[in-house]
């Protein structure tokens, strides 16, 4: 039984040396490669080969390739994290290629998310927007309370849940012809305006993460849902909307 015959592949990679630097694309070309590999197996084996050949490897970011952490965020072929829904790039595999494409392979497009190097930005940006507003207040003193002591109606606690998925990748960002924010921030938001736990900073998160967002450079939504198709956890554009009243109804109160 003869084997499996793997792809042959002419890869064009946005190369650039760090944020100050003019980038431009590369042409690799990459050939056997099981159908099998994930995505960032195929750069692997690149790397090795332009390793072996006394050249310098691309720099991309990983970290769990189990489609947690959400480092592996590349615009492969026009579309964040690759031409499949509901992933990760690290989940992404070699079946959804074929055999002498062309592929090309960027970093995040968006002014807040400036390039480090190659195809890694730095999404630090998220981490401040987080930082302005996203806690709670517990009252930690004496004995620990039971969790199941605060009662959440299961709606709620559902919808929490499903914002709190959000790993803040930055695909929504990608994806967005404004480079919008507002899914992330709308889950952020969402996960803590749904509970009780969250009610004590509610107008007050929701105001400082806003000006945080904007002052970071993000653009405004463009109401396009590009965001919510190509989000790997599937948030909904529900949390937008409940964004924009939280926003509002806190606005009102300073008024």
């Amino acid at each position: 039984m003869s084997a499996k015959k793997g792809l042959n592949l002419t890869l064009k990679i946005w190369r650039q040396k760090n944020n100050k630097s003019r980038g431009q694309f590369e042409t690799y070309k990459i050939s056997d490669v099981s159908t099998d590999s994930s995505f960032l197996e195929m750069l692997d084996i690149l790397n090795e080969n332009l390793i072996n050949q006394g050249k310098e490897p691309i720099a991309f970011d990983h970290d769990c390739r189990e489609g947690i952490c959400g480092m592996c965020s590349l615009y492969i072929n026009g579309r964040p994290h690759g031409p499949d829904t509901g992933i990760t790039t690290c989940q992404l595999h070699m079946r959804m290629f074929k055999d002498g494409e062309t592929i090309t392979i960027e970093p995040w497009r968006s002014a807040a998310f400036p390039v480090i190097k190659d195809l890694v930005v730095d999404r630090s940006a998220f981490d401040r927007v987080m930082a302005a507003g996203g806690f709670i207040s517990v009252n930690t003193s004496g004995n620990t309370t039971d969790a199941n002591s605060i009662l959440v109606e299961k709606e709620k606690a559902d919808k929490a849940m499903d914002a709190a998925t959000c790993i803040g990748c930055g695909a929504c960002v990608a994806s967005c012809k404004n480079g919008s924010a507002m899914l992330f921030v709308g889950a952020k938001v969402s996960q803590y305006a749904l509970l009780p736990q969250g009610q004590v900073e509610r107008k007050r998160r929701v105001l400082k993460m806003v000006a945080a967002m904007d002052e970071e450079g993000f653009g405004n939504c463009s109401n396009t849902g590009a965001c919510e198709v190509e989000c790997p956890k599937g948030i909904s554009l529900e949390v937008i909307a409940r964004l924009n009243r939280e926003y509002f109804g806190a606005s009102l109160d300073q008024a």
